[in-house]
């Protein structure tokens, strides 16, 4: 019951549902995800990928939709290689999984 000075109304649940309880949004840090001993953390530490984009360069066109960025693909391509996942579609949905 909400009382507005004289006025008292009652308080109903949001239409269509119940109201939440959990928190709607986190904020995650992708570097709490990833524990310290874990194999990605050692590539990205030792491998440098921003050599691709200046090899890849005159393949990207300058009109349409944006791109994947280079080094991004690059570095999901050579997850699915150390993972052994062949199919670039459970490749997709593992790196979705794992990371969203």
């Amino acid at each position: 019951m909400i009382e507005y000075g004289n006025l008292k109304k009652k308080e109903e649940p949001l239409l269509g549902g119940n109201p939440r309880s959990e928190r709607m949004f986190y904020y995650v840090r992708m570097e709490e995800m990833v524990p310290e001993n874990h194999v990605l953390r050692l590539i990205n530490k030792h491998i440098d990928f921003g050599f691709i984009r200046n090899k890849v360069k005159h393949m990207y066109s300058h009109t349409g939709r944006p791109s994947i960025d280079p080094e991004v693909l690059l570095r999901i391509l050579l997850i699915g290689y150390l993972y052994g996942i062949t199919s670039e579609r459970r490749l997709c949905e593992e790196v979705q999984m794992h990371i969203g």
